[in-house]
C-alpha cells in the first residue's frame, strides 16, 4: 500500500503545493519526509486509546474522518487548525512537531519553517486517508485500521520489531517499530 501515490492521485499534494506557493515536487519532497513520523504518530496513539485500533478509528472520525483529506483537496484554504488538532492527538506538544520538521529539513533541505505549515496538512492527509481506508476495509470495527497502519509502517499491526521496510524505517532508529519514540528522544536532544 503506498500512501504517497494516493496522496498524489487524490490531488492533496498538488493542491498543498499550490496552497503553499511551492513547486510540486517540494510539496512531495516535504510529504515523504513527514508521513513517516504522522504514521508513526496514528500507530503510537492507536496503541494508548482505550479499545487499541477501534479507539483510533473512534478518534479519527471525531477529528473529521475522510473530510480531512477532501479538505485538503478541494479547492478552499485548508482549515489548518484541524490538522492541528490532529497532530496535537498523535504528537501531544508542538515541540514534537517542531522536532519532526527539523528532521525532515536536514533529509531534504526544505526549511523547516515551510515543513511546518505542510505539517497539519500533511496529517490531516493521511488521517482522512486512513478513515477512509478503514471505514472500507473495516466494516466500522477497526481491524482493517490495524492492518493498513501496519502496511503503512512496513510492520504488522502490532509493529512487531524485527521488521524491516516500509515508511516508518526512514525513522525508527530503535528498530522497535515506532518511530515517534525516536523522534521524541531527537526533542529532547535538541532542547538541550
Amino acid at each position: 500500500m503506498d500512501i504517497m501515490k494516493t496522496l498524489q492521485t487524490s490531488g492533496g499534494i498538488e493542491m498543498m503545493a499550490r496552497e503553499l506557493g511551492v513547486d510540486k515536487s517540494v510539496a512531495q519532497a516535504g510529504t515523504a519526509a513527514l508521513i513517516p513520523s504522522v504514521l508513526g504518530g496514528f500507530k503510537k496513539t492507536a496503541q494508548a486509546q482505550p479499545g487499541g485500533l477501534e479507539g483510533l478509528g473512534g478518534l479519527l472520525g471525531q477529528l473529521g474522518g475522510g473530510g480531512l483529506l477532501d479538505s485538503v483537496t478541494n479547492s478552499q484554504p485548508t482549515p489548518v487548525g484541524q490538522g492541528n488538532e490532529v497532530l496535537g492527538q498523535i504528537f501531544g506538544s508542538k515541540e514534537v512537531s517542531r522536532t519532526v520538521a527539523a528532521g525532515a529539513e536536514q533529509q531534504t533541505g526544505i526549511s523547516s519553517e515551510l515543513l511546518k505549515k505542510m505539517l497539519p496538512m500533511v496529517a490531516m492527509m493521511a488521517a482522512g486517508y486512513m478513515a477512509k481506508q478503514s471505514g472500507d476495509n473495516a466494516g466500522g470495527n477497526g481491524g482493517g485500521l490495524g492492518g493498513l497502519i501496519g502496511g503503512l509502517l512496513g510492520g504488522g499491526s502490532k509493529g512487531a520489531s524485527g521488521e524491516s521496510g516500509g515508511l516508518g524505517s526512514l525513522l525508527d532508529l530503535n528498530g522497535d517499530g515506532n518511530p515517534l519514540d525516536d523522534i521524541i528522544g531527537m526533542a529532547g536532544k535538541l532542547a538541550r
